[in-house]
């Protein structure tokens, strides 16, 4: 039956209905909130910088160590920017699962823990510009995968008690050892290897076998680094004890090595081995010549006052690889100069050599990596190369013949020749410039490998003349007199 309302009826009936519809919205936002509430997660002001994958499936020995080393490796994460997965699933090795990953480190694993799909996806992974960082027992893990045996660099072959040990801290410019000392005493389960692999490996630390009892291999790597393919391998023998986690060394060190992997922070990561040290704290050989000088401590030179040089005066060089580590504080302003003259003038060195220029901000001709004046950079290989202020870097200068090759972390960003009759980099000395007041820059383990290949190309030959050619040495005055002086 139709009933017909009256007015005050529908009166009441639509102000109940409003007041029933208003509690029904409230309600139902509520309930809206309350689910909101429970299933969007806490979104960060800023998303971290890159995740980690860290693995510590054991197949054999299982190290007491591995809850304490994941617990270090979530607490720098949230210290450093970067978010931490912890996972014993070898299911999270595949293609999809990886590559949310800028890094993957092996905790301490141990024997066969992946399958053969995992594997692949796993190499795929690094080889395509993954990280992959091995920590301690992450050597005595898959001994049938020839390709992880390379990626880790050496499998584990034995090791005596705990004890304390010296390691050689052989690399200071890796962000994983550059805050150590020449030397660090520590305790740790020491493993020695069935090869030795530095052949294939930067050597960051070495074991001063003298130090413990039980080693064994001679020269004794402990930790190192390696590109591999497009991505990059860190790893560490250290880490074996709880203790070891507590400790800030330890931590910076682990923290080095994954960023280094996750491709946060760079490297000369390329194996290297028949240098020479010409300077590591002793400066035997070296002369200042000009203005300011390089104080030297804790084997680093660090530049003030200026503008001066300081040059390895003792032998001349002539084809060679000359390696340094450089750090520069703010906009300073340093150079290496090589292919000079004997000199009592920084300036006279400028002119006839040249200077691999550091300097953060200075035209493209004048920056970091120009040959100084002449030619700039590659400047997008070298600022994907380069580790900013406060950093360290390393050069490699490549001197052949006429030829300059520069090499920042490992990556070519110059390529020079010079066609400059009155300059020759057949033969020279090597500096460091000291700029000026304001202008700090370090230097550690500066170190050449001279190059017995081809025999180098000739000397640029300058114009013919009617007249017979005066000798090198005035040819090269009469230029500095007619040159006018370098105004830096």
């Amino acid at each position: 039956m139709l009933r017909h309302l009256t007015p005050a009826a529908l009166g009441r009936v639509a102000g109940s209905d409003r007041k029933t519809s208003l509690l029904r919205r409230l309600s139902m936002t509520a309930a809206a909130l309350t689910v909101a509430a429970t299933v969007i997660p806490t979104v960060p002001a800023q998303a971290a910088a890159f995740k980690v994958l860290v693995f510590s499936k054991t197949a054999a020995f299982r190290h007491d160590s591995i809850p304490t080393g994941i617990q270090t490796i979530r607490d720098l994460g949230a210290a450093n920017d970067f978010t931490v997965d912890a996972t014993e699933d070898s299911n999270a090795f595949n293609t999809s699962n990886l590559a949310q990953y800028k890094a993957v480190v092996f905790l301490s694993t141990t024997g066969d823990v992946l399958n053969d799909s995992q594997q692949a996806a796993f190499q795929t992974y690094v080889n395509g510009g993954g990280g992959y960082v091995g920590v301690h027992a992450a050597a005595d893990t898959e001994y049938n995968w020839p390709y992880y045996g390379q990626l880790m660099g050496a499998w584990f072959n034995n090791h005596p008690a705990i004890q304390q040990a010296t390691v050689r801290n052989e690399d200071r410019a890796h962000a994983a050892t550059a805050h150590l000392g020449t030397t660090w005493s520590r305790t740790d389960e020491w493993y020695s290897f069935r090869s030795n692999p530095r052949s294939n490996v930067r050597v960051l630390q070495s074991l001063d076998e003298s130090s413990y009892s039980g080693g064994g291999m001679g020269d004794h790597p402990i930790t190192w680094c390696h590109p591999q393919s497009s991505g990059r391998a860190f790893y560490t023998g250290l880490g074996h004890t709880q203790e070891s986690y507590a400790d800030s060394n330890f931590r910076t060190l682990l923290l080095g090595g994954i960023r280094y992997a996750a491709k946060a922070v760079n490297a000369d990561c390329r194996p290297e081995t028949g240098y020479t040290a010409l300077y590591n704290g002793s400066t035997t050989g070296w002369s200042q010549v000009g203005p300011g000088s390089f104080t030297n401590s804790d084997a680093t030179l660090t530049s003030q006052g200026g503008m001066g040089m300081l040059y390895y005066g003792a032998k001349e060089f002539h084809s060679y690889s000359l390696k340094l580590d450089w750090r520069m504080t703010g906009d300073s302003n340093s150079g290496v100069i090589v292919g000079f003259p004997p000199t009592s003038d920084p300036n006279t060195a400028l002119n006839t050599g040249y200077e691999v220029q550091i300097d953060a901000t200075d035209t493209s001709d004048k920056t970091t990596g120009a040959i100084y004046g002449v030619k700039s950079a590659d400047i997008a290989a070298r600022d994907a190369a380069l580790n900013p202020p406060g950093q360290w870097n390393t050069y490699e200068l490549l001197v052949e013949g006429e030829r300059l090759q520069v090499f920042l972390n490992g990556t070519k960003i110059n390529d020079f020749t010079n066609t400059d009759s009155a300059r020759s980099l057949q033969q020279g000395y090597i500096g460091i410039q000291n700029h000026g007041s304001g202008n700090v820059v370090a230097y550690r383990n500066i170190r050449v490998k001279e190059l017995a290949g081809p025999s180098p190309s000739p000397s640029p030959s300058p114009s013919p003349s009617p007249s017979p050619p005066r000798p090198p040495r005035l040819r090269l005055r009469r230029h500095l007199r007619l040159r006018r002086a370098r105004v830096r």
